[in-house]
This record gives C-alpha cells, structure tokens and sequence, in this order.
C-alpha cells in the first residue's frame, strides 16, 4: 500500500448518507472540487459542500462517481455515467486510495456475521497491542477515518456486497468471507451475482495476503479457489473451542464460526494466539446480535433483530439446543422462502409470534409444518404476549428473519424497541 494513489477530478458522489459525506469531506479536504448529490437535497443538513439534485448535475471533466452504498443500480446519475463511460466507485474504494503509506486492511464480508467477526479482530488486534481501526459497513466510513491514520496502522473493514460491488484497486492484506446464504437479491438479481460481488473481496490479493473461507458454510466449503493469489486458510467452529469458546459470552455455532474466521485474519496480520485467546474471553456480543437482554421471574430475553433473513434466524436457534423457545418473527417482507425456516422450526419451539407483512406470510407454511404460531399487532403485542405464555426457564427470542421497515427504520431501532420492552418487564 503505497498511500494516497491518485484521486479523481471533479468528482461526483452520489447520496448524502454517512458514506457520502464522509466521501465528499474526505475530497474536499484533499483539495478536490466535489459535486454532492442526493435526491432530496433540501433535506441534507450538515453537509461539507453543497448538495444538489440528479437533475443538476455537471457530467463535463468529471472523471469518477462514488457511489453510497444504498444508491440503486438504475439511479439516473449512474445511468448517465455508463452513457458516458465515467468509472463508478465504491466509497471504499476512494478510502483505500486516501491510507498512509504502509497501511494495512483486513476485510470481512459475507451474509452474516461480518460485524461480529470485525469486532472480534478488532479485540484480538487491541490485545495484541497493534494500532487498528475498526471501520466500513460496521458503522464509521472509511472515508471519515483514513486520511487520520498514522503509516503503519491496520484498517479492520466490514464489507457489504454494496460496497465490493464498485471497487478497483481496493486490496485486502487479509480478507474473509463468513458464509453466503440468499440475501440481497433484489439489488442483485440472482443468487450467483450475488456470490460473484461477495468473492471480489479475494480478487485483488497476490501471493503475500490471506485469504481465509469459513468451511463450515457450504458455498465456502465448496470453493476449491478464490478469485485473486492469496494463500486460502480455511478454517471450522470447531478451531473456536481451542481457543476458549466455551468460556466465553458468545453462545451458538455461527459464533464459534465467526471466532475461528476472526482468529485467522487477526494471525495473518501479527496477532499471537495469548492475545487472541484473551480478546475471546473478554468479549462481549455486539449489540442486537443475540445480546442478552436479562431475565424477568426465570424468563431471559434475547435480541438478535440483526437476524433478518432465514439462515440468520435459524443460526441464533443453536444457541439453545435444549432449551425452550418463544420465538419471534416478522417484520418487511423481502419475499423470501419461508417454507425452510418452517421445516426447520418444526418441534424446535414451543410458539412463534409473527409480525408485519412477513409474519402474515410465514403463518401458513408454519401451519403446514405443525409450527404454533399466534398472528400479534407489531412487535409490542409480540413480546408481551411472549413474556406472558413463559414459564420459568423459557427463553424469548427476537431472531425475525426480516426486515424491520414495517414498524421501525432499521433492525437497530427494532432491536432498542425490544430491550426497552424486555426492561418494562422487568427483565435486569
């Protein structure tokens, strides 16, 4: 990483979310005469430069787009950059260009258990007492914190499939995919795009980097290489145990997944095995992704409103293998499969509780599936009618396996919605 590789010329960033203004100072500052735009200008508070609309947009000289993360594939501004043969970029991709000369990146994607196993290298990092910085789709941009770093540091990066799918030269010195489960798919279009975008984290790594697949997965399992010429680790849950997983916080098999994946990365890039091991026991599960929200009269409260597909739900359900289990479900609807969920569910729990359009939808492959299940108004009328059909021991858990926009802005907001309820019940 030779540090700050060329910048682009009257550039263009698209959408004014966190990304997009973290892009559009980060420009500014290096001297750059940045166009913002946002489809609502009007209501962007706070911006570095002013915002304008699609329509007003300037095209002539420009010679680079950074795409937000959320902005669609068919966005007129992007439309007219392929018109005119302008690069699109990723913001990650322009915070890759702005790092100090020597830094390092590990880079995390997959469907679920990116932020978890970027928290987990980010502990196992600090323990190890190497400068880091935990950033990308976990919450801070790039963008905002790589013009601040000191040579030398390791950028710890979350990934999305939103971000991966607009970079160029971006290059992990470790890189991982966690699993890849379907997600996504109206952004997308197809299951195998999908995997495509999510494998491009590998394509730029040559013989010196790491590539590490998680095995547990099937697709991970399967891939017998990775695009790119990194050294491929591939590593199990099981490798978790050795390193004291049984003593710590995290409970189920994604979790053992996510620490070996974490223990891998962190080695590649210096960590020793005490310092790994000791991030591991002094863990703390990162909010609303199965975070224990306490007990009320024997009841225990689980919030996992991070779970917002199938496989996400039914990978918090191991953290009880013998336990009883009020479940609840619901939310948006993305149009997924729920028949496998229901398969699945069947004598596993002891009643679902659904919620929003999905919930509505579950309920009749659930019944097919001999699955109790009980419709509920939102989520309020679920958890309370949960928390008042336990006994003593049961365990309520939110693992929706969907969107939260029916009710709330993001799976964060659920997720407080659900602690605070769990505390009104007296849960501690």
């Amino acid at each position: 990483m030779s540090g700050l590789l060329d910048l682009p010329r009257l550039p263009i960033v698209l959408g004014a979310g966190r990304s997009g203004l973290a892009a559009a100072a980060a420009l500014a500052d290096a001297g750059r005469e940045v166009t913002l735009v946002d489809d609502d200008p009007a209501g962007i508070s706070g911006a570095p430069v002013p915002v304008v609309g699609p329509a007003e947009v300037e095209y002539e000289g420009c010679e680079a787009i950074i795409r937000s993360p959320g902005v669609p594939n068919g966005h007129p501004v992007l439309q007219a950059a392929h018109e005119r043969g302008i690069p699109i970029w990723s913001e990650v991709e322009l915070g890759y260009r702005l790092l100090p000369p020597g830094a390092r990146v590990v880079g995390i994607t997959g469907t679920n258990g990116k932020t978890t196993t970027t928290e987990l290298v980010g502990a196992m990092l600090y323990e190890a007492g190497l400068p880091h910085q935990v950033c990308g789709n976990v919450g801070i941009a790039l963008c905002e914190v790589a013009p601040l770093l000191p040579e030398g540091a390791i950028v710890v990066c979350e990934l999305s499939s939103f971000q991966l799918e607009d970079i160029i030269s971006f290059h992990c010195d470790a890189a991982a995919l966690t699993n890849i489960t379907p997600d996504h798919l109206d952004r997308h279009g197809s299951i195998e795009e999908y995997q495509r975008i999510k494998l491009r984290i590998f394509e730029t790594q040559d013989e010196q980097d790491t590539a590490v697949l998680n095995v547990d997965d099937p697709f991970c399992a399967d891939q017998r290489r990775v695009p790119g010429d990194a050294a491929v680790v591939r590593v199990r849950g099981l490798d978790a145990e050795q390193l004291g997983y049984g003593g710590s916080r995290l409970r189920g098999d994604h979790n053992r997944e996510n620490v070996a994946v974490a223990a891998a990365l962190a080695r590649a890039v210096g960590a020793s095995e005490e310092a790994i091991a000791a991030a591991v026991r002094g863990f703390r599960p990162v909010a609303h992704r199965l975070e224990d929200c306490g007990a009320a009269d024997g009841v225990r409260f689980w919030n996992d409103s991070k779970a917002t597909n199938v496989d996400a739900a039914l990978k918090a359900l191991t953290a009880f293998p013998d336990e009883p289990v009020r479940l609840i479900l619901g939310g948006s609807d993305k149009g997924a499969d729920f028949a496998p969920l229901a398969a699945a569910l069947a004598g596993r729990i002891e009643r679902a509780y659904l919620t929003g359009p999905a919930g509505a939808r579950m309920a009749a492959p659930l019944e097919r599936y001999g699955v109790d299940a009980v419709a509920c108004s939102g989520l309020d009328d679920a958890v309370r009618r949960a928390a008042g059909d336990s006994a003593s021991g049961d365990h309520v858990l939110l693992a929706p396996a969907c969107a939260s926009f029916d009710e709330f802005s993001d799976y964060a907001a659920r997720g407080a919605r659900f602690r605070l309820l769990a505390a009104e019940l007296g849960a501690a």
